[in-house]
């Protein structure tokens, strides 16, 4: 089964290679300005002992710390604060980790999903619903991390400047609830505000579309980014396996694919009051 945008990870044992070498940077800039790790938590509001977990990599380092440590020791030169950007993509699951910073950047980004509500649009019960529902199993302490990971990536619908995004679910995802009847209807009234959003456009590929003798979106689902810089890449994702496409030739295969499922779904008003509806009949 298609799991779709990183919607479950298993996050056990994954190596944090950029939070290692990162670390290094630390322990060296440290030492060429004469700093204890005691002196340098000072400057920075941590602990001795904290600098020290960051160093030895029992703890990683936080977006706060690195933050901290471009102001007290960075120079103006910005190692830190480029640093930033890695550690967070570290937090997403290793599938997805690639993904994730260009989506937070997307210029324009168009989803299609046959499973899942995007993890974008998810709402947090629902979120948590899929996470701890996923096999194998995860850890409380990291299903409620991947949850909140995934809550933060909703700050691109608010972001400046604007970015553009498109949503076409596929009518099964609407009917397919996760936790609860209740989750699954909050989640629901949820698309529909997402929808309602003046950058945001959300439409629904009806179940009997195969009846009609062409049905465009029954490869899977992907997702279709438009870059700040204006290039443009496709990611998909099944059953663990990621795949993130940049040929142009490709690409614009795919992207002509969209088209079509996008053509073949009800339009946004109607596609809002199907959502309407079916909230409304899940009791």
């Amino acid at each position: 089964m298609a799991k779709g945008d990183a919607n479950k990870a298993d996050g056990k044992g994954e190596e944090r290679p950029t939070s290692r070498f990162i670390a290094e940077i630390a322990r060296q800039v440290r030492k060429e300005k004469g700093l204890t790790q005691e002196a340098l938590g000072k400057l920075i509001g941590y602990t001795g002992s904290a600098v020290s977990a960051m160093e030895t990599g029992a703890q990683p380092v936080s977006d706060q710390m690195l933050e901290r440590m471009e102001e007290a020791i960075g120079d103006e030169r910005g190692i830190f604060e480029m640093a930033r950007k890695y550690i967070r993509m570290e937090k997403y699951p290793v599938r997805f980790g690639q993904f994730a910073p260009i989506e937070a950047s997307a210029y324009m980004l168009s989803s299609y999903q046959t499973v899942l509500v995007d993890g974008l649009f998810q709402t947090e019960t629902y979120a948590r619903a899929v996470i701890k529902g996923s096999y194998p199993p995860v850890t409380e302490e990291m299903a409620e991390a991947l949850v909140q990971r995934r809550m933060a990536r909703k700050a691109l619908f608010d972001r400046d400047p604007t970015a553009m995004i498109q949503l076409i679910v596929d009518e099964s995802v609407l009917r397919r609830p996760f936790g609860s009847w209740t989750v699954q209807r909050e989640q629901l009234d949820s698309l529909v505000r997402d929808g309602l959003r003046d950058n945001v456009s959300v439409q629904v590929l009806p179940l009997n579309r195969g009846l009609r003798g062409s049905h465009a979106g029954e490869r899977g689902p992907m997702k279709l980014v438009e870059t700040k810089d204006h290039d443009h890449v496709v990611y998909m994702e099944n059953e663990d396996e990621t795949i993130l496409i940049s040929d142009r030739a490709k690409v614009g295969q795919l992207a002509q694919r969209y088209a079509k499922i996008r053509a073949q779904a009800l339009s946004p008003d109607d596609s809002l009051c199907l959502i309407q509806r079916l909230a409304g009949e899940q009791q």
